[in-house]
């Protein structure tokens, strides 16, 4: 555990000592005033008894977060360490291929979380100015960061994987930014009777479809199991890739 936590500290913090961290926090600050300002206008120009939550959901800017931000912070995870020559150190050190791939998911991951904090200001702001005690729900609030953070979890994995097929980081954050794209786009809705098989395999793999009942406070064990079965799916791909190195 020592090992792990030690590798944890070691990834989190290469965010904080290169640009690159800073240039992904500047982004999703943007995006998130973005969509800030589209809630408000919103609330202006009608009134909802919608949470707040399920605006900053409707706006097109909360998608580009994800797809965006995933790819730029993963890309480095193993990418950049193969093409710097300190993957092969790291492993020749007494750890194992499992604690190396979990702790770069856990510090992509965890840098991810704290991107999204300032979610919380926003928030609170409305809060403040409407002095509506709905719109700062604690229940919708804390469901709506737990689909924010399985989506991640999903993204981060995916993203993990792409960077370990390549020694680019370029070529990793085109991969990843690929697959989560695609990912979204298998989601979209069919336009099929919904009774239809096809609708229901549609409605059960829509990235959207999940994410709404968390912004509405509705917290499914079908969702959860979702994405952490396919962010379990990419973790043990990463795995095996990183592993393929002792068969060549």
């Amino acid at each position: 555990m020592q090992v792990y936590l030690t590798l944890v500290r070691r990834e989190l913090g290469s965010f904080f000592a290169s640009l690159t961290g800073y240039v992904v926090i500047a982004s999703v600050l943007l995006l998130l005033g973005l969509s800030f300002d589209d809630v408000l206008a919103k609330l202006q120009s009608s009134p909802t008894d919608a949470p707040v939550t399920e605006l900053f959901y409707g706006t097109v800017y909360f998608w580009w977060i994800f797809l965006l931000s995933a790819p730029v912070i993963t890309m480095r995870s193993f990418a950049f360490e193969k093409w710097s020559g300190t993957f092969e150190t790291l492993m020749t050190t007494p750890v194992s291929d499992l604690q190396v791939v979990l702790a770069k998911f856990t510090g992509t991951w965890t840098f991810y979380i704290l991107t999204w904090l300032p979610l919380l200001g926003c928030v609170a702001v409305v809060r403040y100015y409407t002095n509506e005690p709905t719109v700062f729900d604690p229940w919708t609030m804390l469901s709506t960061f737990a689909g924010i953070a399985l989506i991640g979890c999903l993204y981060m994995s995916l993203g993990c994987f792409a960077s370990a097929l390549t020694r680019s980081q370029i070529v990793a954050a085109m991969i990843s930014l690929v697959l989560g794209f695609g990912l979204i786009q298998l989601g979209l809705r069919a336009p099929t009777p919904s009774s239809s098989w096809t609708a229901k395999a549609v409605s059960y793999i829509s990235m959207t479809e999940h994410m709404e009942d968390f912004v509405r406070g509705i917290v499914d064990t079908r969702h959860v199991t979702y994405y952490l079965t396919l962010s379990a799916f990419f973790i043990f791909l990463t795995l095996k890739v990183v592993e393929s190195r002792r068969w060549k």
